[in-house]
């Protein structure tokens, strides 16, 4: 008989807390137990995990007693202090925040990527940022195939990035706008909570997603450019692959989009080539049919576990160098879905 797990959601009542939930009801790990944890704000609330009615408790450091198994979106601070609690009462954690993504002790992991990381765990496991992990399911295939030298990403990221409120905003603004009020006085969260000024999103582009650091980068792109190395070279200073980042806030709900510029060593891969190893990629849907207009967009790819790649197309000016369009449900895939799949991977492989 296979082993059961007890397993604790941190952070249950968020918009990815509860997405964790829906995965991992539809997940093949056995479980034998579910626990909602979260503020005491939310304490009380009712959720729905298959067929049973849960009640969210307040999260104390004795709530992770006898769970094997956290799986954390609450907010950095929150993992801080509750995960190394959890782990010496004996559980493994997966963490969606960015507490513990550079720690070089805690493996970052997309499970397609670089699952070999899950075995160096010390009860805990990173989730990458939801933008990283869209682009690096995009290209893992071809740097396995023809190598990479260097990627330039323009992202262009959903209001949900920011949280439910953000998505609540969004909506608030573009009914403002329409009928002909003042957005800004709706405007209380973007382009990121913790800074000075806040603006519209409905009907505008931020270029600011987290804050802006003295470099001039926002902190976004310092974790997509670090991050990304940290997967796939197990170096989060590694010279190997050259990347650099611009993130942008737009005013979509649900989805990220990423226009990627990149370059291979083996200057004699074609488009379709690149198309090739993408359509075999588990998890990859390659959508790219410009003779009838197929290509990835928010809209089609909300609610799907997959990341979806279009417009591949080789740079003339520059051999060796593409462009490609990578679009991915960042609640899901960028989330929810890696956080419950890393999970399955630690079950499967033994690691828990």
């Amino acid at each position: 008989m296979s082993k059961e797990y007890n397993v604790a959601i941190l952070g249950a009542t968020g918009a990815v807390g509860r997405r964790m939930i829906d995965q991992l009801a539809k997940s093949t790990i056995p479980v034998k137990s579910v626990k909602l944890l979260a503020s005491s704000r939310s304490a009380g609330t009712h959720l729905k995990f298959r067929d049973q009615d849960l009640v969210v408790k307040e999260t104390t450091p004795d709530s992770f007693d006898g769970v094997d198994l956290v799986l954390s979106s609450a907010g950095g601070s929150v993992s801080k202090k509750f995960l190394p609690e959890a782990v010496k009462r004996g559980a493994v954690c997966v963490d969606n925040t960015s507490a513990f993504r550079m720690d070089e002790d805690v493996p970052l992991v997309v499970p397609e990527v670089n699952p070999e990381a899950l075995k160096n765990h010390h009860g805990i496991i990173a989730n990458p940022n939801c933008s990283t992990i869209q682009m690096v399911m995009a290209l893992e295939p071809v740097r396995r195939k023809f190598g990479l030298k260097q990627i330039i990403v323009s992202t262009y990221q959903a209001a949900s990035g920011a949280g439910q409120a953000a998505i609540d905003e969004l909506k608030k603004e573009s009914q403002a706008y329409l009928d002909g009020k003042n957005m800004q006085e709706d405007a209380h969260i973007l382009p990121t909570k913790g800074d000075k000024k806040h603006y519209p999103l409905a009907f505008n582009l931020l270029p600011q997603i987290d804050v802006l650091e003295d470099s001039g980068y926002s902190h976004e792109e310092w974790k997509m450019i670090h991050e990304t190395k940290k997967i796939m070279l197990n170096d989060m200073n590694s010279k190997d692959i050259k990347v650099t980042a611009t993130c942008v806030r737009v005013p979509v709900p649900i989805a990220h989009g990423e226009s990627v510029y990149f370059t291979v060593e083996d200057e004699s891969a074609t488009a379709q080539d690149i198309m090739d190893v993408i359509a075999d990629f588990p998890g990859d849907v390659l959508q790219d049919d410009i003779k009838n207009q197929i290509y990835p967009q928010p809209i089609n790819a909300e609610g799907s576990r997959d990341t979806f790649v279009g417009r591949i197309r080789p740079d003339y000016e520059n051999p060796g160098a593409f462009n490609m369009w990578v679009v991915s449900d960042n609640l899901l895939k960028g989330a929810a879905w890696n956080t419950v799949e890393n999970a399955e991977y630690l079950v499967k492989m033994g690691l828990i």
